[in-house]
């Protein structure tokens, strides 16, 4: 998955000021107790990311 890819699935989710803001604000244990943009700063895949965000905000999975 292209980071542009997971930019538009997290603002179609959460809106795009709220998707913004937990990528760059909500930590994740499940990836290494980053935020979703520190993840793709040290190189974590944009699915591996967007999985942990679903996982993190129970998405349903019809809309992951």
């Amino acid at each position: 998955m292209r980071i542009t890819m997971f930019r538009k699935l997290m603002a179609g989710e959460f809106g795009q000021v709220r998707a913004e803001m937990i990528a760059r604000d909500h930590v994740l244990s499940s990836l290494g107790g980053r935020t979703a943009d520190q993840a793709l700063e040290a190189g974590i895949g944009a699915k591996e990311i967007w999985v942990a965000v679903c996982d993190a905000f129970e998405v349903p999975e019809n809309r992951r």
